[in-house]
């Protein structure tokens, strides 16, 4: 494992055979300072080179994990070997006048790399990262591993103090340990904390904030067209014009979504291939899970796919629950099972990541916890990436619609989303949206986009990514899987706060991506400007027009309501949401579709007031975005009749005491369960040696080529 490095005078020379000598300068004496100063922490570097003027300095750590992907600890002379590759390899990938070290004690790789910003080290580390991971390495014993890589860095000056030097080691350290739990392999920089809303009692933020955006949408262009009027300039026929032509838009592209949706996607035939294995992942918050679980892997274990079938549950919880016991009972009944806790996870995301590490299909089923896909699912998304797809999307049905009336509004909203606007917006637009959920990926695509454990809405940043890299998602209003709606306003409230939050969190972050990108055309990019810029503008024009129409009660001290083109403007914009509905109801689930009256009801009472209540939350979401207030909030299930307490969300880096007194409590009520419904425990496998008290399930993993 002696590879040659090259040295300051870009000489190729043996690792063993680099001089013993102190560093000599190779330009000015600033960055001598700087790489003795790192000297003195690391030892010796592996390469000697000088910083490039002119681009900001950082100083990079690339940790390797102490576990393997099945988080069994590795030995540790196998940690050395494999820290000692991992310098190798970073070094290949770094640019002249560039310096890295190893850090065995920490089992890192520690670089001093230039780049002209932040983010273009981000990007610049990451690719490294998804190479690194991306295939198996296969050391000199001829041993296969994969590996987790976490990355951090932090910005060093020209000159500094040994002092400033152990700081920015460890700060940079603390940011790679951070990436390495999260799993998306996202270079991390030096952590903030911000407290948002400061000052504010948390008991008036919610009126505090629905009084601001009630203003800003309402009060403010009457205030304004109050004070043009008051100089001798009347605006309101301006501004009226301009929040129609706005609406009229919004209609219009509901009405085209709603048209294009009715030519349903046809499915390709069934290749002449051979299924090859698949891989479905369940990802599960276990104390908000355990009353569905085991009900859920039934659906899943039954799907009806001629390929080998790989099933990862890949759970976290901060305390032991008894259903854990009836998981291992029904692992041992189905050896495609693989139950895999991940110890450190705090999110959906990085058990998805995870999961990933040992997943052997050449695509991947994403699902939630609480959902029953249908039998053909994995046949049906088979079909469509052998066909070419890199994503397809399926059609996710409300299966708890007679708990109550919110769960019955959601599940008619449902059908509008992934009956008629996904398809629609699909065929429109030529592009679909991975929902989190009854999603199938290429497996190798899957690899490089990953899940960001730090956004809101994983999946929708995902979408994007995906998109932006040149893939194709797909949609497939037939390919049906059955979950949970929330049943009561509280947690409908919380999930759509969390959505609305991620998509605009989603929307700021990649925007100009969507705008710059040369890999997507001008109908996708169209279609992406709205779907991710149009969307977040328009909960603060549609109610400006009462504004506008306060002002002209002000004014006149009436309103014309027999105007023609107001009668006609406002009879086409409002139409666009009950022809949507009628679309819906038409294209539905069966099952849904049967239910004629819940859509009679949502026409009549649900929706005039669900969509304004809709645009408030997303008015909200972004004021908490801007204040920096990310807190995330578990949705319970309809099922569940124990929920966990919104001051412990799952993304604390521990378990507080709130937290553990509710998985308890859950414990608790599982074992009542488990003792009326006793589980059969099979024998333990005496041939493999498999140990029935294991939480997971390792199966061979064979070496995978480069993604």
């Amino acid at each position: 494992m002696d590879k040659a490095v090259p040295n300051a005078a870009g000489v190729s020379t043996p690792r063993h055979a680099l001089p013993d000598g102190p560093l000599q300068p190779a330009g000015d004496g600033s960055e001598v300072r700087v790489a003795e100063a790192l000297v003195a922490h690391f030892g010796r570097p592996m390469v000697v080179n000088a910083h490039r003027r002119g681009r900001s300095q950082f100083l990079v750590t690339i940790t390797l994990g102490d576990c393997n992907e099945y988080g069994n600890p590795r030995e540790p002379e196998l940690l050395r070997l494999l820290v000692d590759t991992l310098h190798h390899e970073v070094v290949a990938g770094l640019i002249a006048l560039e310096v890295a070290w190893v850090d065995q004690d920490s089992h890192s790789v520690v670089a001093l790399m230039s780049a002209p910003g932040a983010a273009r080290l981000r990007a610049r580390v990451g690719d490294i990262c998804r190479t690194l991971t991306g295939t198996s390495w296969v050391l000199d014993d001829g041993t296969v591993h994969r590996i987790v890589l976490g990355a951090g860095y932090s910005r060093i000056g020209s000159e500094v103090t040994r002092q400033e030097v152990d700081e920015a080691v460890e700060t940079a350290l603390g940011a790679a340990r951070r990436s390495m739990a999260r799993r998306d392999l996202v270079c991390l920089g030096p952590q903030r904390t911000r407290k948002a809303w400061r000052g504010l009692p948390a008991r008036l933020r919610l009126p505090v904030q629905i009084l601001f955006t009630l203003s800003v949408s309402i009060l403010g262009p009457y205030a304004v067209l109050r004070l043009a009027y008051s100089h001798g300039v009347d605006l309101s026929g301006y501004a009226y014009i301009g929040i129609v032509i706005a609406l009229g838009f919004t209609a219009l592209l509901i009405w085209a979504e709603t048209l294009c949706a009715l030519s349903r996607p046809r499915l390709p035939a069934m290749p002449d291939i051979p299924a090859p294995t698949a891989t479905a992942v369940v990802a599960a918050y276990l104390p908000n899970e355990a009353d569905t679980i085991v009900e859920t892997l039934g659906h899943v274990l039954g799907q009806q796919y001629p390929g080998e079938l790989q099933v990862i549950l890949a759970y976290n919880t901060p305390v032991d629950l008894p259903v854990e016991t009836e998981l291992r009972a029904l692992a041992r009944k189905h050896p495609e099972l693989m139950l895999l806790k991940v110890e450190d996870s705090t999110s959906k995301a990085q058990n998805v990541n995870a999961a990933l590490g040992v997943a052997v299909g050449e695509f991947v089923g994403v699902f939630d916890a609480d959902h029953h896909p249908a039998p053909d699912s994995f046949t049906r998304a088979w079909r469509w990436i052998a066909d070419g797809a890199d994503v397809v999307q399926g059609h996710c049905v409300i299966r708890n619609g007679n708990e109550s009336y919110v769960a019955r509004a959601v599940a008619v909203e449902f059908e509008q989303i992934y009956a008629v606007s996904h398809p629609g917006r699909a065929r429109l637009h030529g592009f679909g949206v991975f929902g989190g959920s009854n999603g199938f990926w290429r497996t190798d695509m899957l690899h490089e986009v990953r899940m960001r454990a730090d956004r809101l809405t994983e999946d929708i940043d995902a979408s994007l990514r995906s998109l932006l890299r040149g893939s194709t998602i797909v949609s497939d209003p037939d390919l049906l899987s059955r979950e949970l709606a929330p049943v009561t306003m509280a947690a409908l409230w919380r999930q759509r706060m969390r959505w609305s939050q991620g998509w605009f969190q989603v929307s700021v972050r990649q925007l100009s991506s969507v705008v710059t990108s040369r890999t997507i055309g001008m109908r996708q990019r169209v279609g992406m400007l709205v779907l991710f810029g149009w969307r977040e503008v328009n909960p603060w024009v549609s109610p400006m027009v009462f504004g506008v129409l306060l002002f002209v009660l002000w004014r006149d001290d009436h309103l014309s309501w027999a105007t023609p083109i107001f009668l006609l403007t406002t009879l086409y914009t409002l139409s666009a949401g009950p022809v949507q509905l009628m679309f819906a109801w038409k294209l539905a689930a069966p099952d849904i579709r049967a239910r004629t009256k819940w859509f009679a009801w949502y026409l009549v009472f649900a929706a005039p007031l669900y969509t304004e209540w809709k645009n408030l939350i997303a008015r909200i979401a972004q004021l908490n975005e801007l204040m920096g207030d990310h807190e995330w909030h578990v949705t319970p299930r309809g099922t569940m009749r124990v929920h966990k307490p919104a001051s412990a969300p799952p993304r604390a880096e521990t378990a507080d005491a709130a937290e553990i007194a509710h998985c308890a409590e859950t414990a608790d009520r599982a074992a009542r369960r488990a003792d009326e419904r006793p589980a059969e425990v099979a024998a333990p496998d005496r041939k493999s040696g498999w140990d029935p008290e294991l939480a997971m399930r390792i199966p061979v993993l064979p070496e995978r080529k480069a993604v």
